[in-house]
């Protein structure tokens, strides 16, 4: 099972109870599932068509429980759907015109009825936006499985995708909008704007599995940063190593270490030795041990006298 699927399976269980709360869910959920059927003399049916069985039935309680209305509730199997089979909930054409009422999707005046066609919007309480924002992704939304990224979409028609961004922002989550296949897609891209939508939804499960990917997430990412930094640590000490050894040893060729005093004559001949080695394993190394920052003293005056050297100067200004 998908992601999308665990989340809306646990939403799923969620009921509101306030009637302003169902009202909101009906709102996203006739923008999301349903279609107006034409029946001449300015008549309509409401119908909702939706794959999801558990979903119709929502749909139905809903209609039942806050308005009173009965659909009918039938399936048909669409080709171009692959053969699956679709749940269709027909509401009646005296009660269409009771719901489009209740939705603020029909306005009645003394010239007549006027079709608004966007349905009521859930702005003002929280628990009206948390139901708007829960059935809205229940009827139109996916999200991606946490391992590859952070990404919640909304399906929704040109006309009503903005009141769903309001809705978003409204409620402290940032979201931005684009064009595909057409149909207009409200979509959430940063990872704690996601935990705010899953949150407000009510898909605290879902939420907390997504939290501890993103933990395993970025203690992966940090254990890679160290390992980056101690291969690029090594990778210096190594070069830096090599380099000095080698100086060392031209100095040798063409001198006698001997001159030098005693500490940096035994520094010099252990660097030659051990050109991989650190500071610190060096200081180990010598007959009286010293810390790393004696050892990077004592390197200091070696490299400082062996670059003094007329014909290593030389050297320096023909590689130059």
């Amino acid at each position: 099972m998908s992601f999308s699927s665990l989340v809306k399976e646990e939403l799923l269980r969620i009921h509101p109870e306030k009637q302003c709360c169902m009202l909101s869910e009906l709102s996203a959920l006739t923008q999301a599932c349903a279609s107006l059927r034409l029946a001449g003399r300015g008549r309509v049916k409401v119908v909702y068509e939706t794959e999801s069985a558990p979903l119709a039935k929502r749909i139905f309680l809903l209609l039942k429980k806050r308005l009173e209305i009965s659909p009918t509730l039938e399936f048909t199997r669409y080709k171009r759907l692959g053969g699956r089979r679709v749940s269709v909930l027909t509401v009646p054409e005296a009660e269409s015109r009771r719901l489009l009422i209740a939705l603020h999707m029909l306005q009645e005046s003394d010239e007549g009825a006027v079709y608004r066609g966007v349905p009521r919007a859930a702005m003002t309480r929280r628990c009206c936006r948390a139901s708007f924002v829960r059935a809205a992704f229940l009827g139109a939304g996916a999200v991606t499985t946490p391992e590859r990224g952070y990404h919640l979409e909304f399906t929704s028609a040109e006309s009503r995708a903005e009141t769903l961004m309001k809705i978003l922002e409204k409620s402290g989550i940032q979201s931005s909008a684009t064009q595909r296949r057409g149909a207009k897609v409200v979509y959430i891209k940063k990872g704690d704007d996601v935990v705010s939508a899953l949150a407000l939804m009510g898909a605290h499960s879902s939420l907390l599995e997504m939290e501890n990917i993103r933990i395993r997430r970025d203690g992966r990412n940090q254990a890679n940063r160290a390992r980056n930094c101690d291969e690029a640590n090594l990778k210096k000490q190594l070069t830096a190593g090599a380099k000095q050894a080698q100086a060392i040893v031209s100095y040798s060729l063409k001198n006698s270490l001997g001159a030098l005093p005693r500490d940096l004559q035994e520094l010099g001949r252990i660097r030659m030795l051990h050109p991989e080695a650190s500071l610190e394993e060096l200081g180990q190394m010598l007959a009286v041990p010293v810390g790393k920052s004696g050892v990077n003293h004592r390197m200091r005056k070696l490299m400082a006298i062996i670059e003094a050297q007329p014909e290593n100067k030389d050297e320096v200004n023909d590689q130059a």
